[in-house]
């Protein structure tokens, strides 16, 4: 076996820094829609109210399908062509069907431009991790994805937050005029990088795969499969909560705040709240697999199911809780379901090949979504409407459990996975 490089290369923190920010701006860009959602609602459907919950659950869809679909197009195109072009093209679209999104006059219109949405986010999902696993050596990789997946909870509070100020000052289209901008100039930076893949390649004496049937090798990989199944069992969860909390705050728990709160002091609060316990778990999380993986290869997963069977009674307990108090609970639940994101990604670039880890990234992105939060907005918003939102986060929080008890049968094999990875193809 060829022992892997040790060491970062020459430009992998220009590139971590640049690819940070486009991520930071993708999860502002997705969960603006989620803070303005109320305020959508009521324009496109009125006095329709909870009625409309699983149409406007569609808009979350919409970009999802879009983007799961288009990710194993696009994960084939960055193993085989520049990854930083297919960046630029894809942050330069989203941006621009953001700036879409305030300009739509229909609901129609609206749910067309977060397909846009999702297409340009399919270009840039399986590119940018795979730069990065590129760029570092496997023993600090953990840390390095955590700090790249920081901007999950960091742009997910700033969008709830920015989105809540200024769609409640200014109207729901403003937030997304905004961000276009910002967006445009990001994109027009990934023209000047340099594609890491030769200089790694040529170090670890790798040819790029390029038969189809080594793609599909990706699935006997068994720390791969039970990995996505693990991670589809999250994003169903998180994905399907965090779209529906500032309604649930905002009207459903109102009388816990002591009347009708206000949209934006709702989003600031939850925001600030996802930033801090988002940035101190994806941090730890990465940081404690690295180390512990020293001493217990099977660290990664370890972590991450652990992590996620905690979150799934403080979720529950938040239901029940009333506020402030249930300001901790939500505090706690973040912070253990974000625990696991650095290392269960770590974990899929390492258990499998460089040649086809972008579309490897690309398949599990698929997967995650189709079978995830593609499927969980508009099923909380049909039980809500049926019934109420307490019940509706409660049956998709179950799922939880689910995806800890995969990570944890995932365990004894990904000491094995990750050499083999090393010398395979």
């Amino acid at each position: 076996m060829n022992e892997l490089p040790q060491k970062s290369l020459p430009g992998a923190s220009r590139a971590l820094a640049l690819l940070l920010l486009i991520n930071l701006f993708n999860y502002i860009d997705r969960y603006i829609l989620a803070a303005v959602e109320p305020l959508i609602g009521d324009q496109f459907f009125g006095a329709a109210g909870e009625s409309a919950m699983a149409k406007t659950g569609s808009l979350a869809t919409a970009f999802l399908v879009s983007y799961m679909v288009l990710a194993p197009l696009f994960g084939w195109l960055a193993d085989r062509f520049s990854r930083w072009m297919l960046i630029a093209a894809g942050v330069a679209l989203w941006s621009l069907a953001s700036g879409w999104s305030g300009m739509a006059a229909t609901f129609t219109a609206l749910v067309v431009t977060r397909v846009f949405v999702g297409v340009g986010e399919a270009a840039y999902g399986p590119a940018a991790p795979t730069i990065i696993s590129d760029l570092f050596p496997q023993r600090i990789r953990g840390s390095v994805m955590s700090l790249f997946y920081m901007a999950i909870p960091v742009g997910s509070a700033i969008g709830y937050g920015f989105g809540g100020v200024v769609g409640q000052k200014f109207g729901w289209r403003w937030p997304f005029y905004l961000v276009t901008i910002p967006g445009l100039l990001l994109a027009g930076a990934c023209v000047f990088m340099r594609d890491p893949r030769g200089v790694r390649a040529r170090e670890e004496q790798h040819k790029p795969a390029v038969k189809f049937t080594d793609a599909l090798a990706i699935f006997r990989i068994p720390s791969y499969l039970l990995n996505t199944a693990a991670m589809t069992a999250m994003t169903f969860a998180i994905g399907g909560i965090s779209f529906w909390l500032p309604r649930y705050l905002f009207k459903y728990r109102a009388a816990d705040f002591g009347g009708a709160p206000s949209l934006a002091q709702i989003n600031l609060i939850f925001g600030a709240i996802t930033v801090v316990a988002g940035i101190l778990s994806t941090l730890l999380g990465g940081i404690i697999a690295d180390r512990l993986t020293k001493r217990f290869p099977g660290a990664y997963f370890l972590v991450s199911g652990v992590a996620m069977a905690l979150a799934f009674p403080l979720t529950i307990a938040m239901l029940y809780t009333p506020f402030p108090a249930a300001w901790v609970l939500i505090f706690l639940a973040i912070f253990f379901l974000f625990f696991n994101t650095g290392p269960c990604n770590t974990a899929l670039a390492n258990v499998t090949h460089p040649s086809v880890r972008a579309t490897a990234f690309a398949l599990n992105i698929f997967i995650i979504h189709a079978a995830g939060d593609a499927l969980s907005p508009p099923l909380i918003g049909a039980i809500a409407d049926r019934w109420n939102m307490n019940v509706a986060f409660f049956v998709v929080s179950i799922v939880m459990l689910v995806g800890a008890a995969f990570w944890l049968s995932a365990v004894r094999y990904l000491a094995r996975d990750t050499a083999r990875a090393a010398v395979s193809l």
